[in-house]
């Protein structure tokens, strides 16, 4: 029988919180008021790895993460406590950074196309012969072989019985035959390695070269993630035979599919996979662009819930901070000796195009390969400038052609405006790009969304830092706000469209834990007031950058109070994503030296400076907190709790959001809440309590009358203030939230606001608190939260 969850919470499964510690929390998540427990990747993954995102076998669970026998312990703990079981499965690539642990890749290494798996990874065969590309190699082959770096072992092993090829710690299968007239003495010398290395079905390369020359699909940008050919139904097969024994034998429920727009064809996949499991439920990680929607025929019961993180977070900033902020960003760059701000689709037009001229060369040669001699030949380097800059210009992660023809359309519209130059290009490639007989054309869609995700999330989220809750995963930047009726209108919209889709704030992919973005919308409520205070504290420590200074110091605020090694670490990440003064492959020592410098300030000598802007902003950035969160809990789609967001989120990006969770702590604090007198309620402070008590009896609530969240609809107030009030009945729960909080207060408060509703007793689920008039004073409502939950008392409705 299909289920569905009513609220999910995410876990992280690896070697130190495994699937018996996951189980040892299953009446945790069930008191907290969870539906299902929704579990991070288990397949077998790369030794060591925190995320399961490398997997490197897809026949078996992960022995680090607790193994089969684990899995069998966590369902039986979860089926008693009364939880269902989501678990995120990763179709879409394998781990190869340590060849050896990945049996598959191993003996494709070995024996090339006579291997069984050959198939199972999308490597072009018209690019070195079909050999393997392989960038391990700390410099050009000459020079490593003239330093002695490579060695040849011919010692057998049980997986390489033709023996080994060593660079330092990195190990590679000989081909049979390999070492066949090689004398021992010959096993170090250069020119022997080199025509060895020729036997090879492989190539070791500079790993500098892999950007423009690899060949094989990966992951976006990361070589160590190979593409797998889902969409050969053998491998399919191959790869979902421990997947489908889940759903078979009862320890899954449902799946939540990783990155499906990187599969040739996702919806093909998607009936695949609801054939094989007896149409169970299903989510895809699937970003959506500003007005975009998800595709209507695909098997799936919605996204992971980017798209509602951004309507949530938009209706709790103030449009009137745009102007402010904007003038400063502007100042930040003319003080810096920077161009002016592009616009956002200027700005990720640049960025991508400047993905798709570095990281994804060799993918856009590979779709040069793909095309007919007459359009390749003699006019190679302007086809690979028309393909980068229709990269640059498609406006969404993908199209799923024959659908989406349009995007194309408009790419190509936006190339010829921007290169005239290109137009004969263009005019050329465009249709063989749109029709999906080709595999130029299937390939090019699967190109689309690295080049987007590289470019936008992973850069211009990094420039564009005018105020950090807006550059969040699924976030158009250009949208900086919604009114309260946009709002309605998006969540009536979703309730009608997708009911059963996850609703999110937190995730491993999110640049900024919940709570972190809540207290920075508070700037927008005060754009001159964060102006002077960041000129201070660019006199405590400034990078040179004023724009990236912005960034840092929202950083540092908005998670404070944070080690130096967590800013230290984030700081890093953060300045080469945006690869304006620094980057990943060429870092600027001196740049570095001064960004590191304003961590070490921020937490030292500028410590209480901090700490006094933190005090200003805290108590509204918790309003904000508290708001967002009742209406993602209690709003349309199935809420997700992030492991360990019951309490403030004040996480950065990842690796920092995979920190330890104390469970204990948690179960303590919400024992002390449910032994409680009646009407107590804990403060609104830094220990998260309060969020604590939202999170649990929002989640019970829909949990335990699911009949009460059956609808949508908006709720009206009136009155000075009724703007900063968010209000909707679900179906006989009525969801409040504030919004605004500093010009709420600038304004004296609630004032003689009112909630109209119905004349019928209710109760505050947070408060206990009862009400029965037909209009409630919104100041009295919320006289000890900023959030409310109604529940109709009679059942008859």
């Amino acid at each position: 029988m299909r289920r569905e969850p009513v609220s999910t919470y995410r876990l992280q499964i690896r070697a130190s919180f495994d699937l018996d510690a996951a189980a040892r929390r299953a009446r945790y998540l069930s008191d907290l008021g969870a539906s299902w427990a929704y579990l991070s990747p288990l397949l077998a993954a790369t030794d060591g790895s925190d995320h399961g995102y490398d997997v490197v076998d897809t026949t078996a669970i992960d022995p680090a993460r607790g193994g089969a026998a684990g899995l069998d312990r966590f369902a039986a703990a979860a089926r008693e406590a009364g939880l269902g079981i989501l678990i995120d499965i990763v179709p879409n690539h394998m781990g190869v950074s340590a060849p050896r642990e990945n049996a598959w890749w191993w003996d494709v290494l070995r024996r090339g196309a006579e291997s069984p798996h050959a198939a199972a990874f999308d490597v072009d065969p018209r690019l070195s012969g079909g050999r393997v590309r392989l960038p391990a190699l700390g410099g050009p082959l000459d020079e490593v072989l003239a330093a002695g770096e490579l060695t040849l072992d011919r010692t057998p092993a049980e997986d390489a019985p033709d023996g080994l090829l060593r660079y330092y710690e990195n190990v590679f299968p000989l081909a049979p035959g390999s070492l066949d007239a090689v004398e021992d003495s010959d096993l170090t010398d250069a020119d022997t390695i080199r025509a060895v290395l020729a036997r090879q079905h492989y190539e070791l390369m500079f790993w500098r070269r892999e950007a423009a020359e690899l060949n094989y699909r990966r992951f976006f940008a990361v070589t160590s993630l190979a593409g797998v050919r889902i969409e050969d139904p053998a491998v399919f097969d191959a790869t979902h035979t421990e997947i489908l024994r889940w759903t078979r034998e009862g320890l899954a429920d449902g799946l939540r599919v990783d990155h499906p727009d990187g599969l040739a064809d996702p919806g093909a996949y998607l009936d695949r996979l609801a054939g094989a499991t007896g149409d169970a439920y299903v989510l895809v990680e699937k970003i959506l662009e500003h007005g975009e929607t998800l595709p209507a025929w695909w098997a799936t019961d919605g996204t992971t819930g980017y798209d509602a993180l951004a309507e949530i977070g938009r209706v709790l900033i103030d449009p009137a901070g745009e102007a402010g902020l904007d003038a400063l960003d502007a100042r930040l760059r003319a003080d810096s000796g920077l161009p002016a701000p592009l616009a956002w689709h200027d700005l990720i037009h640049d960025t991508k195009r400047m993905i798709a001229d570095t990281i994804q060369v060799a993918e856009i040669r590979r779709l040069i390969r793909l095309l007919p001699d007459n359009v390749r030949e003699g006019a190679e380097e302007p086809v690979q400038d028309a393909l980068a800059e229709l990269l640059a210009c498609f406006p969404v992660y993908r199209s799923y052609l024959p659908a989406g023809r349009e995007h194309l359309d408009a790419a190509a519209a936006e190339s010829r405006a921007r290169r005239p130059d290109l137009a004969a290009a263009v005019d050329a490639l465009v249709p063989l790009l749109s029709d999906p007989a080709n595999e130029v054309a299937r390939r090019f869609q699967q190109t689309t969304g690295p080049v987007m995700a590289k470019g936008v999330e992973d850069t211009a989220f990094y420039r564009h830092t005018r105020l950090g809750p807006l550059t969040e995963v699924g976030g158009d930047p250009s949208q900086f706000s919604l009114s309260v009726a946009e709002f309605h209108t998006a969540q009536a919209a979703r309730l009608a469209a997708w009911p059963h889709a996850m609703t999110t704030l937190s995730t491993h992919d999110t640049k900024r834990g919940e709570d972190v973005r809540a207290r920075l919308s508070v700037l927008a409520e005060m754009p001159d007031r964060w102006a002077d205070q960041l000129a201070a504290f660019q006199r405590i420590g400034s990078t040179g950058h004023g724009p990236f200074d912005a960034l840092l110091w929202q950083a540092i605020i908005g998670a404070w109070p944070a080690s130096a090694e967590r800013l230290h670490a984030y700081a890093e990440k953060a300045a080469r994503e945006a690869a304006e003064a620094t980057g990943w492959w060429d870092p600027d020592a001196d740049f570095e030296k001064r960004m590191h410098a304003v961590i070490d300030a921020a937490t030292g000598s500028g410590a209480s400076e901090v700490q006094a802007f933190v005090d200003e902003i805290a108590a509204p950035g918790w309003v904000n907190s508290l708001s967002q969160k009742v209406l993602q809990l209690a709003g349309p789609g199935v809420p997700d709790v992030y492991q360990g967001s019951e309490l403030w989120e004040t996480s950065l990006v990842d690796p920092d959001n995979r920190r330890p969770v104390d469970f204990d702590l948690r179960a303590r604090m919400l024992a002390d809440l449910d032994a409680a007198p009646a009407g107590q309620v804990p403060p609104i402070d830094e220990t998260g309590a309060a969020k604590l008590l939202v999170t649990s009896r929002t989640l019970r609530l829909r949990r335990d009358r699911p009949e009460l969240f059956d609808r949508y609809t908006p709720m009206t107030a009136v009155g000075a203030a009724a703007d900063h009030l968010v209000a909707a009945d679900r179906g006989g729960a009525v969801v409040a939230a504030t919004r605004l909080p500093v010009g709420l207060a600038a304004r004296g408060g609630w004032g003689d606001t009112v909630l109209l509703r119905r004349p019928v007793p209710a109760v505050d689920a947070f408060t206990g608190r009862r009400f029965t008039a037909g209009e409630i004073a919104v100041a009295d409502l919320f006289a000890h939260y900023p959030v409310a939950l109604l529940i109709r008392e009679d059942d008859d409705r």
